[in-house]
């Protein structure tokens, strides 16, 4: 499933990326973004806006278009 269909509040696992760029992969790779990294949505922009997650201790705000790299799993 894609990272933007989950709700606020909602827990998941990164799966893994869909297909990207390998500098961008690399990029959430490097923001904690690795596969089976546990992460929680704070918070979603109304209309498709970005979607800030916590991840390791950190809070990240991704675009919608970032977002939609992630292949995440609901817990």
């Amino acid at each position: 499933m894609k990272l933007k269909q989950m709700k606020v509040g909602e827990t998941g696992t990164v799966e893994g990326f869909s297909s990207a760029d390998p500098a961008y992969r690399q990029k959430l790779l490097r923001m904690g973004l690795v596969r089976n990294a546990a992460f929680e949505i704070v918070r979603k922009a109304p209309l498709g806006g970005p979607i800030e997650i916590e991840v390791k201790g950190s809070r990240l705000v991704l675009r919608s278009d970032e977002a939609d790299v992630l292949e995440v799993d609901r817990t």
